[in-house]
């Protein structure tokens, strides 16, 4: 529902990733340019995130300047800037309605030039979360609520795989990936997040396929 308010082109769609297995895998309609996992935040992954933060600082890494990354400024919206992330990265392979091309602007424009005023959260991405969230079938959180559950996109620009997470004041490259390697590649980096927690079942990826 949330693609179609934004003019998404019918050819692409979010489906379930059933496991990392290969023939699991398999099952997923290729192509693929965009993988969304969901997965606990905990103390060790908090404890991780830190470490990450402060090794790449010191040591840099490379990313491409057309990465299109945003912070997250709106509470439980995790979702919302996942999507963003994986659609404004795969600009080039999408084709966007008008909707969306006004839409784009309203989020750049609120975000990147306001995103430090108090009144950012009134702007069109806002709306649309809220409207999305309480269109389904489950009973969505308040905006303000607490929860320890988060989403990050994984996508492919330039021939390198990134992490795109709002909560994160970087990019992070995960290394080289391609279009035919990109889905196992991403898998590879959701295990790594399972493999920190491996008492915890709470975890779950969508991919941005061809339809």
């Amino acid at each position: 529902q949330f693609l179609k308010q934004l003019g998404i082109h019918p050819d692409w769609q979010f489906v379930d990733v059933y496991g990392m297995e290969p023939e699991l895998l398999s099952m997923v309609p290729r192509p693929v340019c965009a993988v969304l996992l969901l997965f606990p935040i905990t103390e060790k992954y908090e404890t991780f995130r830190t470490e990450e933060e402060e090794r790449i600082k010191a040591k840099g890494q490379d990313v491409k300047s057309s990465v299109y990354f945003m912070k997250q400024t709106i509470n439980n919206a995790c979702g919302t800037i996942g999507l963003i992330h994986a659609i404004a990265n795969n600009r080039d392979k999408m084709n966007f309605g008008k909707i969306f091309l006004v839409w784009f602007l309203l989020a750049f424009l609120f975000f990147f030039l306001n995103c430090g005023k108090p009144w950012r959260e009134r702007c069109a991405i806002r709306v649309t979360h809220e409207s999305s969230a309480h269109e389904g079938q489950t009973e969505a959180p308040s905006i303000d609520e607490k929860v320890d559950l988060h989403f990050i996109a994984l996508v492919n620009v330039g021939g390198h795989l990134y992490e795109l997470d709002g909560r994160k004041p970087f990019p992070i490259n995960h290394g080289e990936t391609s279009d035919d390697s990109f889905l196992e590649d991403a898998i590879e980096v959701c295990k790594k997040f399972m493999e920190r927690d491996p008492e915890e079942l709470r975890f779950n990826a969508i991919a941005l396929s061809a339809a």
